[in-house]
């Protein structure tokens, strides 16, 4: 069986998954229909494994009219669609005993404890195959749900209610598709904790943010940056940290490739580590390191990105997969780009979350730090938020720039000379603080990039920091606040704990950077920072910091979609 499809009519066809999603959720139908946004979980890859039989296309299915009493049909993975119900699905199996044809939609598990011995999304998703079916002139007058663990098979009649119901969701989700809103999460709703999407949905954390929350109060605000009025402990429906790693190779002339399930990192042909894929978040190549075609399909199969850095840190290419389908949230990114209003507002909020951070890093680590300067600090900060032009943020975030690092040095305990800190500087750094800093700020910067790549985001065109050729002005907008607690607060560590030492550095006409030595070891206490976890100040749940990198993304496209009203700045205490 043939139909046309979507892209020969103008029209998108709703598929039949999508009214099951709908019935069970809006939000997660709008979230995989039009935002195209999908992530596995241990029970979607099981769903996949169920169905790899009935996904094959097989047997075949004569026209209405040639279908006999007493003919037998039995096809698998039949497409049918209906440009009048404006509908689409691929029937698991289809069979007849005779005139009527029988739809059979596979479901992983067993049948519920319900009079209907099915929920209502699984009856929905069969019911629209068959209404499908009957408009393509089939008689079809019920449809069998197959629970594959219980090995039970549930007829499910298509009555008039069911039927009613079926068609009243279908214009739900359309209406839905052309409304452009995506819909509120579930409140408190023990739906989300198995949902594929919930890492990217949200839910409780959106609710809280939004108001939403019944007894919890709305947000608050502060000087342009929000607050809970009265502070919720969202549940923690994801794990804290992601388990996988960023892979780093440095070594001038090593080579990246693949051996079935691994990488292999080669140095003259030989095998010097190895990684399973499955362990991979990114890849990052410094210099001279070459990377075959086939890992480099392989990491792109599996949304992995690779970072291609100079010798020094400095970033010169990423290679991804396909850019994100989620078109809806880079509208809107280039949408709030363009109004000098919004972009001030999320610029405020980015600023403030970095100057706070900074002063809880220099009242946490300096010491007999000058009072009247860390009062500074925090006067400049209530400053940033009510500024109302880029260039007073900009002169509000230098003059606290240059109090912050005046005091940089009384958070330093290292060796006398040696980690001697005057100021910032840069291209070339002149001394190890700052060569240590540099490098940092650009691993910092290389992993907000990939992270916004991944929610969707373009990262090339910023709020605060305006767009110029070949600056990732998203990512540096989304860093400052990061900046302290992350990589400040990596070299700091470093410098105190005696880790980085003199051989680390190498000095060359004025300008002094790592060696191989000292990069690794600031690599290796930059990702032990990511993977340190911390209490989120709003949510109350422990998180990593790689992890927080996601979540403020994520938050960022809630406000820019206009679910919650302001960008909330991650800060410590």
């Amino acid at each position: 069986m043939t139909t046309q499809l979507a892209a020969e009519s103008g029209a998108e066809l709703v598929p039949a998954r999508m009214l099951n999603e709908y019935a069970y959720c809006p939000r997660l139908c709008y979230m995989q229909w039009v935002q195209k946004e999908w992530r596995h979980t241990a029970d979607t890859l099981e769903g996949r494994y169920v169905h790899r039989r009935v996904d094959v296309e097989a047997g075949g299915v004569p026209s209405p009219d040639e279908i006999a009493d007493g003919d037998r049909i039995h096809a698998r993975s039949v497409l049918v669609g209906s440009e009048r119900l404006g509908a689409i699905a691929r029937v698991d199996v289809l069979e007849s005993d005779g005139a009527d044809v029988t739809p059979v939609d596979y479901k992983k598990g067993t049948a519920p404890d319900l009079p209907e011995r099915a929920w209502e999304p699984e009856r929905v998703q069969v019911c629209i195959q068959g209404l499908l079916l009957a408009d393509n002139g089939y008689r079809c007058r019920s449809g069998v749900l197959y629970f594959v663990e219980s090995k039970q098979r549930v007829e499910v009649e298509f009555d008039e209610a069911l039927v009613a119901r079926t068609l009243e969701l279908l214009g739900r989700v359309k209406a839905m598709a052309e409304g452009g809103v995506i819909p509120p999460p579930l409140a408190d709703s023990p739906k989300c904790p198995r949902c594929a999407l919930v890492g990217l949905c949200l839910p409780d954390e959106t609710n809280l943010l939004a108001g939403r929350e019944p007894g919890e109060g709305s947000a608050g605000r502060d000087k342009g940056v929000p607050v809970p009025a009265r502070r919720a402990e969202p549940r923690r429906l994801v794990p804290s940290r992601d388990d996988r790693l960023a892979v780093y190779v440095q070594g001038q002339g090593h080579s990246l490739g693949l051996a079935g399930e691994n990488l292999e990192i080669r140095e003259k042909g030989k095998v010097v580590d190895t990684v399973r894929l499955l362990d991979v978040a990114q890849v990052s190549l410094y210099g001279n390191v070459q990377i075959s075609a086939q890992a480099l399909r392989e990491l792109a199969s599996r949304d992995v990105s690779v970072v291609h850095l100079s010798y020094g840190g400095w970033l010169a290419a990423v290679t991804s997969p396909p850019p994100h389908k989620n078109v809806e949230l880079r509208m809107a990114q280039y949408r709030a780009a363009t109004d000098e209003e919004e972009s001030i507002r999320l610029a405020r909020c980015f600023v403030s979350g970095k100057l706070r951070n900074q002063r809880t890093l220099v009242r946490r680590n300096g010491r007999d730090v000058d009072q009247i300067l860390v009062g500074r600090l925090r006067a400049l900060r209530r400053s940033a938020e009510r500024a109302t032009t880029a260039e007073s943020l900009l002169g509000t975030e230098g003059a606290a720039g240059r109090a912050y690092f005046q005091a940089f040095p009384s958070m330093l305990r290292g060796e006398t000379g040696l980690f001697d800190f005057e100021g910032r500087n840069r291209r070339p750094p002149r001394d190890p603080v700052n060569a240590m800093l540099s490098f940092a700020y650009s691993m910092l910067v290389k992993d907000v990039l990939v992270t916004l790549i991944g929610v969707g985001f373009d990262p090339y065109l910023g709020f605060y920091h305006r767009p110029k050729y070949g600056r990732p002005a998203l990512a540096l907008d989304m860093m400052e606040e990061f900046r302290p607690i992350v990589a400040d607060s990596v070299v700091i560590g470093l410098v105190n704990t005696g880790e980085i030492r003199p051989v680390d550095f190498i000095e060359r006409a004025g300008s002094v950077a790592l060696t191989e030595s000292g990069r690794k070891r600031l690599i290796g206490a930059y990702e032990r920072r990511l993977d340190q976890t911390v209490i989120h100040p709003i949510f109350g749940y422990t998180v990593s910091y790689r992890r927080v990198l996601e979540i403020q993304a994520r938050l960022l496209g809630r406000v820019l979609l206009g679910e919650i009203e302001r960008y909330p700045p991650f800060s410590t205490r």
